[in-house]
């Protein structure tokens, strides 16, 4: 099968890399790059915590890497083993290929990814597109999870159609459109000037996935029998997070569920209120 590719071009990615790797001197506790071998290729991985501790796996959201989880990590790690991986076919320092959706082929990746770590049962945190792959991987593999954190899932509500437009409408305008249209996402809240550098990089070097993310059906979710946690922002113009909010109340119905009212599809600083549920 032929796959599409992560980037445009490889100077792209490796300007891309580059600012992951100065974003990466910002995390100012110990840890690990690791590479694990999976079925389709190599994985990229930063680890940090006492091995001996909890397995926390964290999963970044679409046109993104783990960089993402930098802040949350230093938290994290006072009390997990953390291993935020770069999903495939994303813009990270995983292998390339853009696996597609429809298929089991990022759900055999991440049981991989559990095998080379020797974890037999984590706590999995994703967002967006990482957290439809955890609640996918946990529908398949509900042995492997222990907790199961969904923050602003594709997958369970509707995605917006009219984004792609006001996306499209926005990128006419170059990059002072595209710092609105990243606002708008993150709940119109202004992005921290150095992700919102990075963004723009990405946005400029990546190539965005334009397949649509399937939708779980209802016995699939019925499945996530695991605790649960759900985190969506009321001001999400990507996904319907009502809509997904409510179809995790019916199906899932002890999932704790948060809805956050001023918060969009990016969210940020919540750490300490998910670190504290989990307890």
């Amino acid at each position: 099968m032929k796959y599409s590719k992560a980037f445009k071009t490889q100077q792209g990615r490796d300007e891309v890399l580059q600012y992951y790797d100065m974003l990466l001197e910002k995390l100012t506790i110990p840890y690990e790059r690791l590479s694990i071998d999976t079925r389709h290729g190599s994985t990229f991985s930063i680890a940090a915590g006492d091995i001996a501790a909890p397995p926390l796996v964290l999963l970044h959201g679409s046109s993104m890497n783990s960089s993402m989880w930098i802040s949350d990590i230093m938290k994290y790690y006072q009390k997990y083993r953390v291993y935020a991986l770069d999903i495939p076919g994303e813009a990270g320092r995983s292998d390339e290929r853009q696996l597609p959706f429809t298929s089991s082929d990022l759900d055999d990746w991440l049981y991989d990814v559990f095998n080379g770590l020797s974890i037999s049962k984590a706590v999995v945190m994703g967002a967006s597109l990482g957290a439809w792959l955890a609640a996918k991987f946990a529908i398949r593999y509900p042995e492997k999870i222990d907790k199961l954190v969904l923050l602003c899932p594709a997958g369970i509500g509707t995605q917006n159609k009219k984004f792609i437009f006001t996306a499209m409408f926005h990128m006419l305008f170059g990059v002072k459109g595209v710092r609105r249209l990243f606002k708008t996402i993150n709940g119109n809240v202004d992005m921290p000037e150095i992700i919102l550098k990075y963004q723009i990089l990405i946005t400029e070097n990546f190539n965005s996935r334009r397949e649509p993310i399937p939708i779980f059906t209802d016995d699939e979710l019925k499945r996530l029998t695991m605790p649960v946690f759900l985190f969506v922002g009321a001001k999400d113009i990507i996904l319907n997070s009502i809509e997904t909010a409510d179809r995790m109340k019916k199906h899932v119905p002890n999932a704790r569920i948060n809805i956050l009212p001023e918060v969009g599809h990016s969210i940020i600083n919540l750490t300490d209120t998910i670190f504290e549920q989990l307890k």
